[in-house]
């Protein structure tokens, strides 16, 4: 048999023998840093890998955050799409947010960045938020936390920063009664929800509508500045908070050449009166919870207006036909009162008191009651003030009222007339609605026409 020399495989840690020839220096440096970078990427690859075993996809971010939205207020919500990042700033972008209810609260889009070292922290601190098309019925709103104590609620104390900065465009309202109005503005917070400064504008309107707060230093005060209307009713606002956690806001304001029926024109509403306004107003609202608060707000104003126009009744007409025709305007020299407006979950409804108006010798005083749309109001025009006069009641929806003049008021105007041909109306009716009350008369019959007198025979 023939000896087969053996062959040691080489040793990699011997040193090379005498006689091979070294590496070449050039070599030797590109070797470490292309071994360096296999390195890195083998690890990146790694934790690429690690994080996509223990990251949720976007699609169970959705669904987690569908059912955390849906736990906070009471509905169920779907998110129909959800994306985050980490570079260059930690944030999530949530699309075609839905509420589950008859008339849906909708989200087109909305982005919130988030601060990294909170998070760290097991906090959540949001940096900023920005929310593009946006659609709230107020008929929804009453549905959020059916189910939820608390839900829709927020904390006024003073622990952190939850969101710095807020923006909102095309935030679309619509009222109860299916009106339509649009917003945009932005908010900087300090701790506790407590805006540093705010601004919400009506975008579609003519003159600018806006409102501006600024808060004064550290204090829960804030200047309050408003234009609508080509005025402004600038003032201030303030909170307390009791130990119970009871919140409790207080404000006036002074409103300054208000150009009423622009005013309400700007937030598509109409108005029963125009002119310019000036007055004083009160303002209140308490409650636990952002939607109670927004919800008992009540104000008190009291105003003045020179000149001033009824634009859908003429008091005249009213007066002459007693209440059968009122189609048409008053101007007024001057017109006075008190409003008392107070939210609720059905809509504003809005109380007029001490209302008086004066054109030339006429003067018209009353009470008034606006909700919905609809008018209640009862009113005495007078020819001489305090003397005569011709009980109203106009009720009904803006756009189509209906006036009334009391049984007594038209058989003591039927007498008056008789007896006072010209100012005998006013004086009868006012006697004749007095009666009434005392009496409790009711709808009198109409009387019936005198029959004619035969024409005279001429004489043969």
């Amino acid at each position: 048999m023939t000896d087969v020399p053996l062959i040691r495989p080489a040793n990699p840690l011997a040193a090379p023998a005498q006689d091979d020839p070294p590496l070449a220096p050039t070599r030797r440096r590109w070797r470490r840093p292309a071994r360096l970078a296999a390195t890195v990427l083998a690890v990146v690859a790694a934790l690429g890998l690690l994080a996509a075993w223990l990251i949720p996809s976007d699609e169970a971010l959705a669904q987690r955050a569908s059912e955390a939205a849906s736990e906070q207020l009471g509905v169920p919500v779907t998110i129909g799409a959800l994306r985050w990042q980490v570079l260059p700033t930690l944030a999530v972008e949530v699309r075609d947010v839905r509420t589950d209810q008859p008339e849906p609260i909708l989200v087109d889009r909305a982005r919130a960045t988030l601060r990294l070292a909170s998070l760290l922290r097991g906090e959540v601190e949001l940096q900023r938020l920005d929310v593009d098309g946006a659609t709230v019925p107020q008929v929804s709103l009453r549905g959020l936390g059916a189910s939820n104590s608390k839900a829709a609620s927020f904390h006024l104390g003073k622990d952190g920063v939850p969101l710095a900065h807020a923006q909102v465009r095309d935030l679309k309202w619509i009222s109860r009664t299916g009106r339509a109005v649009v917003y945009e503005g932005e908010a900087d917070f300090d701790a506790g929800w407590r805006p540093r400064s705010l601004q919400v504008r009506r975008p579609e309107a003519t003159p600018a509508t806006s409102l501006t707060l600024t808060r004064k230093g550290d204090a829960d005060e804030w200047r309050t500045e408003i234009q609508v209307g080509g005025g402004t009713a600038d003032g201030q606002v303030a909170l307390e908070i009791d130990a119970e956690g009871l919140v409790r806001v207080s404000g006036q304001l002074t409103p300054k050449n208000i150009e009423v029926l622009s005013a309400l024109k700007a937030f598509n509403r109409s108005s029963p009166v125009s002119g310019q306004a000036s007055g004083q107003t009160q303002l209140s609202a308490q409650g636990l919870k952002l939607g109670e608060i927004v919800r008992s707000l009540h104000t008190h104003t009291t105003f003045n207006m020179a000149p001033a126009t009824l634009v859908r009744f003429d008091l005249d007409r009213a007066v002459r036909t007693l209440g059968k025709e009122h189609a048409g305007t008053t101007r007024l020299d001057t017109l006075t009162g008190v409003i008392d407006t107070q939210n609720s979950a059905d809509g504003i409804g809005a109380r007029f008191t001490g209302l008086k108006g004066k054109s030339g010798a006429l003067t018209a005083s009353g009470d008034a009651v606006l909700a919905r749309q609809q008018v209640d109001a009862r009113a005495a025009v007078d020819l001489v003030d305090g003397v005569v006069g011709v009980p109203l009641h106009v009720q009904g929806p803006l756009t189509a009222l209906k006036v009334s003049v009391p049984g007594g008021a038209v058989a003591g105007a039927v007498v008056g007339t008789a007896v006072l041909p010209g100012i005998g109306t006013a004086i009868g009716a006012r006697i004749g609605a007095t009666l009434g009350k005392l009496f409790g008369a009711g709808e009198p019959e109409v009387p019936a026409k005198p029959a004619k007198k035969p024409a005279p025979t001429a004489a043969p």
